[in-house]
């Protein structure tokens, strides 16, 4: 693999890097950050996510019809990487521009999405997944949240949970079991929900870092139309698939990969300034081998992810190797994240906002959110599952 840009793939990095100095805030990262307070920091994300639609880096993967550039695999990862190479605020509408959008490209209907791309692609409209429930994380076929057809709409009663952003949310996509007397995957179906419908109840969930991300959220005879049903009745699971397929990949590993390199030469910086006995951590052998390992780490992560950003760019299957990619970084951050830990000692017991937190609490803050890493997306005993039977042939 030539691991080099062509013309044309530079000349769009140089675009990117453009860009991102003309609009993002002048001291960006230096002296100017996103806000602290967890919505004033939504809004201030937001806002950004329209500044990129309107500078027409918004979905630039989606087709051309659908208001996008028909990015290619690799410009999309070009494009990603240049976002974390600058640091630019994380995406607040992922799971509409990411999940949604994409889903209802391959399965929704011509007035679904004249309805609901526009909104997606320009910030307008938020969305969050009603996928996960309580008993049925990872066993998504067992969902038990109800939809009863009544009239011209659907009746959902039940209960979602981790769903991110729903406070936030103006929609969401919602699986949802239809046929309570079919084998499990066979009997749910896939709606779309306007989240200020009479009937839902949103309670955010404080996480142990103190914020809510995410909410549970409760259904009690919400209608939804029965024009929001998306592909036909009962044959949600084939469509829920087609979301979860764009969940990961290596275009979205790449960039992730830039950030934790930039959090590992943050690190270099702490165990060589931080002392211990008279000396700087990073003199300690034992400390200075866990740092070459995660070096090394990411090394691999970006190679993987390589490796599959090739595959798609020769307009082949990525496969199970998703599973791989991700089982693989969210355990990798992890012990990057511990190494940091242990490079700030019992200093890092202290929070972001007290003045003698090392890195100002950066790492202590990461170490906590990085415990949900080997949940979310896919869960680590899942991905293990995938690979043993999918990749190496084991029996179930």
């Amino acid at each position: 693999m030539d691991f080099r840009d062509t013309p044309s793939e530079a000349a769009l990095r140089e675009e990117v890097r453009q860009w991102l100095r003309d609009n993002l805030p002048a001291g960006w990262g230096t002296t100017v950050f996103e806000p602290a307070e967890e919505a004033a920091r939504f809004a201030f994300r937001l806002d950004w996510e329209k500044r990129l639609h309107r500078g027409g880096w918004s979905g630039i993967a989606w087709p051309k019809e659908y208001g996008g550039r028909d990015a290619s695999p690799v410009e999309q990862a070009i494009f990603l990487e240049e976002m974390a190479r600058a640091d630019a605020p994380d995406s607040v509408n992922i799971i509409g521009r990411n999940l949604t959008g994409p889903t209802l490209m391959a399965h929704g209907s011509t007035a679904q999405k004249d309805r609901f791309l526009p909104a997606i692609l320009s910030g307008e409209e938020v969305w969050c997944q009603g996928f996960s429930e309580p008993n049925s994380g990872s066993d998504l076929a067992s969902v038990r949240t109800r939809a009863t057809l009544d009239g011209d709409a659907y009746l959902v009663n039940g209960q979602k949970i981790w769903t991110s952003f729903a406070q936030y949310a103006q929609w969401c996509i919602l699986l949802a079991r239809t046929d309570a007397a079919a084998v499990k995957h066979r009997g749910l179906s896939f709606l779309l929900v306007d989240m200020r419908t009479p009937g839902i109840t949103i309670r955010p969930l404080v996480q142990i870092t103190g914020e809510s991300e995410f909410s549970e959220v409760f259904f009690d005879d919400v209608r939804v139309p029965a024009e929001n049903l998306v592909g036909e009745l009962n044959q949600g699971w084939k469509i829920a698939m087609t979301t979860l397929q764009f969940e990961r990949g290596p275009e979205e590993a790449l960039p992730r990969q830039v950030r934790f390199h930039r959090d590992l030469d943050r690190l270099f910086h702490l165990a060589a300034t931080t002392t211990r006995a008279g000396k700087p951590v990073s003199a300690d052998p034992v400390v200075r081998q866990k740092l070459a390992a995660t070096f090394i780490d990411l090394e691999v992560m970006r190679l993987t992810g390589l490796r599959g950003l090739s595959r798609l760019a020769k307009g082949q299957e990525l496969g199970q190797e998703s599973s791989f990619a991700k089982l693989y970084w969210s355990h990798m951050y992890q012990r990057l994240l511990e190494t940091a830990i242990e490079v700030a000692g019992a200093d890092s017991a202290l929070a972001p906002g007290d003045a003698d937190a090392p890195a100002d609490g950066f790492y202590s803050h990461r170490f906590l959110q990085s415990r949900a890493m080997t949940i979310y997306s896919g869960t680590s005993e899942i991905q293990r599952n995938i690979i043993a039977e999918r990749v190496l042939g084991m029996p179930r």
